[in-house]
């Protein structure tokens, strides 16, 4: 078999190009492949922290002047363990004290029963590019939608057709509660009329204690400006829900909810009043001025 013969200059240059191709391939080229457009070679600096790391006590905030004038059953009860245990309050069940926690008070008196509820909650972005204090606002616009009041048009937290959308469902959803709350009232007169001429006569549908249930003039709504609304000069955004609803004994319960945020924490403030009669009702604008005085209390805090 015959050996096949190479020229030593050959493979000289051969070696010379390969070794030139090599070094013509490294140095800045490969960053230059990779980099993108508009890339400054820097990483783009995190969303700023909320201004509060840790929450504060919820039971002890509430000063005791304040849970005389909310709750009248505690000034009704004797000195004693049982008055100072009511005046401490039952924290709220949380899974983390770090991001939430909250305080309530329940007190009967002779004449209705008060609940209070107060609940701090500290909001923290997981997302680099959202700060702390833009997710809070998000969640607090969550809540002005929940109490079915519009969000204000200067928030950037949720876009149109989102609030849109939420609003269209929520009509939905109220007109097919109305429709079927009138088949049902219209089903069961139905069924009483039947009864009424089997028997051969008219029924008398009014049951004991109705007088004096319609004899209140109290509006099943507030009055004019005292209605739910958005609110001034109280953290950095906030609103009131006044909800007057009929308990199954025929009592007339009303809660008053004031939801204000400052920075990342948000604040809660659920006055409930159930009186104990049925002609009874609580009173709207004592309630708010109650409940707006304490949020006025809480907010002056954190801003300490």
């Amino acid at each position: 078999m015959q050996r096949k013969v190479y020229a030593p200059g050959v493979a000289a240059a051969l070696l010379a190009a390969l070794l030139a191709g090599c070094t013509g391939g490294s140095g800045g080229g490969d960053g230059a492949d990779d980099s993108k457009p508009g890339d400054t070679g820097s990483a783009a600096a995190p969303a700023e922290p909320g201004k509060y790391r840790t929450l504060p006590e919820p039971c002890g905030e509430v000063e005791p002047g304040t849970l005389d004038a909310m709750l009248p059953g505690l000034t009704e009860m004797g000195e004693g363990e049982q008055r100072e245990k009511a005046y401490e309050g039952t924290p709220t069940v949380t899974y983390d004290t770090d991001r939430r926690v909250g305080c309530r008070w329940k007190v009967e008196s002779s004449g209705a029963s008060h609940h209070l509820l107060v609940d701090f909650e500290r909001v923290v972005s997981y997302d680099g590019t959202v700060s702390d204090d833009d997710r809070a606002a998000e969640v607090y616009s969550t809540k002005l939608r929940e109490a079915g009041l519009p969000v204000p048009a200067s928030s950037d937290s949720e876009s149109p057709d989102a609030d849109d959308e939420d609003k269209n469902d929520k009509d939905g959803k109220d007109a097919s509660k109305e429709e079927k709350e009138k088949d049902g009232k219209e089903e069961k007169e139905g069924k009483e009329e039947k009864g009424d001429k089997a028997q051969g006569g008219t029924k008398d549908r009014t049951e004991p204690g109705d007088d004096d249930a319609a004899s209140t003039t109290e509006p099943a709504t507030p009055p004019a400006g005292l209605e739910p609304r958005s609110l001034e000069d109280l953290g950095d955004e906030a609103f009131l829900d006044d909800a007057l609803t009929t308990a199954a004994s025929a009592t007339r319960h009303r809660t008053v909810t004031v939801v204000f945020r400052t920075s990342n924490v948000i604040v809660t403030i659920e006055y409930d009043e159930q009186p104990g009669r049925r002609t009874d009702v609580p009173d709207s604008k004592e309630m708010q001025d109650k409940a707006l005085e304490l949020a006025d209390g809480l907010a002056g805090k954190f801003d300490e």
